[in-house]
């Protein structure tokens, strides 16, 4: 199954057994508890910040004369779960995951966090198997792209702060973000946060906190403005 991977990243891992954890999801083990020994959710925090720091460094290259606050809400805008889990999407990532069944039956190959933490995960053991320099090779190739689009339309913004913005300005009225669900244990929880205008879902976010899942979820809607109403 990694051949596919491989052959698409043009990598050779040196490790496999570190990459097939990087796709394991904690549901798997549950079912599957002599195949697999570990689940991904160390890879994802390794993924994590690996990502951060590559981002960073680009951007602090990339942009000498933006803020230090510019350049933090760029880096927001290129990691969060939307972003990370379009790249994963474009990639395929979600074929390689190893899930419950029961994970399995209600789409968790496309749910967006699990995509997210995914390429996170993938990252992480990336980094481990073939070094920082292919880790950054891999980030430039398949997400620093995306960070033209961002800075020329804007997406940098606070997205909260926009989508309240556009309704208030053309339906008059105020979203509100309620918790849809929570998953994981309390060390490393994934909201999935839903904005409403008035008492109609318009769009859903996830996320390691609340506030990133709602960042989401405005993102999402705002993706879609033009259809709400």
């Amino acid at each position: 199954m990694l051949e596919k991977l491989e052959k698409k990243l043009k990598l050779k891992f040196q490790n496999r057994k570190l990459i097939e954890t990087a796709f394991t999801h904690r549901s798997y083990l549950n079912e599957h508890p002599l195949e697999a020994a570990e689940h991904n959710e160390r890879l994802e925090f390794l993924g994590d910040s690996v990502l951060g720091f590559l981002v960073s460094e680009h951007l602090f290259k990339a942009f000498p004369e933006s803020s230090e606050g510019d350049l933090t809400n760029y880096r927001s805008a290129l990691v969060n779960a939307n972003s990370l889990a379009r790249v994963a999407a474009k990639l395929d990532l979600g074929q390689y995951l190893l899930l419950s069944k029961g994970e399995e039956a209600t789409g968790g190959r496309q749910r967006e966090y699990l995509l997210a933490n995914t390429f996170e995960a993938f990252l992480g053991a990336l980094y481990l198997d073939l070094g920082l320099e292919t880790a950054k090779k891999f980030v430039e190739e398949s997400l620093l792209p995306n960070i033209e689009p961002i800075i020329a339309q804007k997406l940098y913004r606070d997205f909260k702060s926009q989508l309240q913005e556009i309704a208030q300005e053309k339906l008059s009225i105020t979203p509100i973000y309620k918790v849809l669900s929570e998953e994981g244990p309390d060390h490393s929880k994934n909201f999935r946060m839903g904005v409403f205008f008035e008492e109609r879902l318009v769009a859903e976010g996830f996320g390691a906190s609340k506030q990133k899942a709602e960042q989401a979820a405005a993102s999402s809607a705002l993706a879609n403005i033009d259809k709400i109403r």
